[in-house]
């Protein structure tokens, strides 16, 4: 019987079988070289809102500050802020052997008042401009301490009777005195007594004490250009103002195209100071209450007070327009405030002012 061959050995067999699988795997391989890999499986994610970024503030640019102006005039002072001294109001005289005075053009507000046998005194406040001379200085009158009170600065003047006197500390004011030796006050050489005493409102400035050196507050309201004031804006024709204070004294107020003031008159004669005319940028007239005290001057005459403190109507011309007005004080420290027929605020062009006190009754005016 043939014999078989013998088969490869067991072992031999499996060694070939992995070697022809390993050659499998690698022809697989290579025929895979170059093709790209399938792209991996990717989740989407959900939507959310991202907030946007807030735009950055805007750099706001920083306010260019108010010009500072006179608190008495409401022109500019052409500095960053008002001078830090006192408001000096000083009694200057009006008498016929007073005239011509010094120093009246340079007040910033001047308020004209009836005294004994109806001749006029002047209160001149200073404060934008402080004269080295002025005068002549006289005494102290009962209406006094309500017209400087409420700038809480210096009063100057000669001397006067106790009671006023004591007034004037009363109301918070200063005094400034001849009689009591205060510096600045000096007789002239050229004028017989009681109308020859002058002063420097410089000197009187420099002896305010406390608070009192300090700038005063507005007395009046302002507009901030000339030709805006209330009355300036008005249709009334105000080209003279005749003012009747008493038998003794008329004022007369006329409008100067060429310098846009007002020019003033003692009756026909024109005012002079420090040899220049008077002029006004404002002029207020106002109707007031004139009583008799029950003092006396040294010629027996009793001593007249304007009734400062209550209310009344007037007159304000400005630019040679004319509007009426009505005035209100409530107390002695108050300012007057002024209001148009409206119920607004009356409002001034920037620059000086002269206030009439004319007396109901015994006096008047008339605006043409």
């Amino acid at each position: 019987m043939p014999t078989k061959p013998a088969g490869a050995p067991r072992g031999a067999r499996s060694g070939a079988v992995g070697a022809l699988v390993a050659l499998a795997l690698l022809t697989t391989a290579a025929c895979g070289v170059g093709e790209p890999a399938a792209p991996p499986t990717v989740t989407a994610a959900p939507d959310v809102a991202v907030p946007k970024a807030a735009p950055p503030d805007p750099v706001k640019p920083k306010p260019k500050p108010k010009p500072a102006v006179w608190p008495l005039t409401g022109q500019r002072t052409g500095t960053a802020k008002v001078p830090a001294r006192a408001a000096v109001a000083v009694k200057i005289e009006n008498s016929v052997a007073a005239r011509p005075q010094r120093g009246l053009q340079s007040a910033d507000i001047v308020w004209e008042q009836v005294v004994e046998g109806g001749i006029s005194r002047y209160v001149a406040v200073y404060h934008s401009t402080l004269p080295g001379t002025v005068g002549p200085v006289r005494s102290v009158r009962p209406m006094d301490p309500a017209i400087v009170a409420p700038m809480h600065g210096v009063l100057a003047y000669s001397g006067g009777q106790p009671p006023f006197i004591r007034a004037v500390g009363k109301a918070g004011v200063q005094s400034v005195t001849m009689d009591s030796g205060d510096p600045g006050f000096w007789r002239s050489g050229a004028r017989l007594a009681p109308h020859n005493v002058y002063g420097s409102v410089k000197k009187f400035a420099k002896q305010a004490n406390g608070s009192r050196a300090e700038p005063p507050a507005a007395q009046f309201s302002y507009a901030a250009k000339r030709g805006q004031g209330s009355a300036a804006k008005n249709d009334r024709k105000g080209r003279v103002a005749d003012v009747r204070l008493s038998p003794a004294q008329r004022t007369v107020w006329r409008w100067k195209g060429d310098t846009k003031r007002y020019a003033r008159y003692d009756g026909s004669t024109p005012s002079i100071s420090s040899g220049k005319q008077l002029e006004a940028r404002n002029v207020l007239v106002l109707s007031v209450k004139l009583k008799n005290t029950k003092y006396r001057d040294p010629s027996g005459a009793p001593v007249p007070e304007t009734q400062m403190v209550g209310s009344g109507k007037g007159v304000l011309l400005t630019r040679g327009k004319a509007l009426n007005v009505t005035w209100k004080k409530k107390g002695t420290r108050s300012r007057l405030v002024l209001t148009t027929p409206g119920g607004k605020p009356a409002l001034l062009d920037p620059g000086n002012l002269w206030i009439e006190l004319v007396p109901r009754g015994s006096g008047s005016w008339r605006v043409s």
